[in-house]
């Protein structure tokens, strides 16, 4: 898929891997609306690239719609590079005995995955509708992680969530392919995210240690540059791609 003239959608885009995504399309001559929360960046993001802002909760039917009517209204959607989320720990039984927080483990759910599902679907009822360009409508990149096999202890809401999207992507591209729509996820190690940036930084030199070859963090533009390739790339289909230098993340 050729983005050059068309549109795309970038959630989570006024920040870390969202608007280096946003920043890469944005170079290739894709019109950009960045989705993110209202007391985000977003709108100074969206004007440094030439694009538009849409304040939208993921999870929020009529926002994401509104989005996505932005992004219409300047050309056809092509393509969506999904990496809205948010973190939560908690353990199954606290230090004091109590269970771990339901409300907890729902709102990050709720947010990863419901989300996700929420942006898909909408996203490829619009991309159903375009005309096919070399075969193909449109292309959605999705965000898991490899917490969603090694997910750490305290982990679990966030486990539970991005195994829930590698479990979707096969399913949900197998579903699109009669609408020429192809569904990719995306698994990311540890990378130089806001998150991140908030850590002590013996903390983040031990995790950028623990990063076999390089041994390093992630860029965010690493991110955008495969997010990119396949979105480029037609055999790129019902895959999850982990991009983490080879590292297998501990219990701890």
């Amino acid at each position: 898929m050729d983005v050059a003239g068309a549109s795309a959608i970038v959630t989570g885009g006024a920040s870390g891997l969202g608007w280096a995504s946003a920043q890469k399309l944005a170079s290739q001559g894709a019109h950009v609306v960045i989705v993110d929360l209202p007391q985000s960046a977003g709108e100074e993001r969206a004007t440094e690239i030439g694009g538009t802002f849409a304040p939208a909760d993921v999870t929020d039917t009529d926002a994401v719609n509104a989005a996505l009517d932005a992004a219409e209204a300047v050309a056809p959607l092509r393509a969506v590079i999904h990496c809205a989320g948010r973190g939560g720990a908690i353990r199954l039984v606290d230090r004091d005995g109590n269970p771990g927080s339901l409300e907890t483990y729902e709102t990050v759910v709720r947010v990863n995955l419901i989300g996700t599902f929420n942006v898909l679907r909408l996203a490829a009822t619009r991309m159903a509708k375009n005309e096919p360009v070399d075969g193909e409508r449109g292309v959605c990149i999705l965000t898991a992680s490899v917490a969603a096999w090694e997910g750490q202890i305290g982990q679990i809401p966030y486990a539970s969530a991005k195994a829930g999207i590698v479990g979707m992507t096969l399913v949900a591209a197998r579903d699109l392919a009669s609408k020429l729509i192809r569904v990719v996820t995306i698994a990311p190690g540890t990378f130089d995210t806001p998150i991140l940036a908030r850590l002590p930084e013996d903390v983040r030199e031990s995790l950028a240690k623990a990063v076999p070859n390089p041994s390093r963090l992630g860029q965010p533009k690493e991110f955008a540059s495969l997010a990119a390739h396949l979105i480029e790339n037609q055999m790129m289909n019902g895959e999850t791609v982990r991009l983490d230098g080879a590292i297998r993340m501990p219990p701890r």
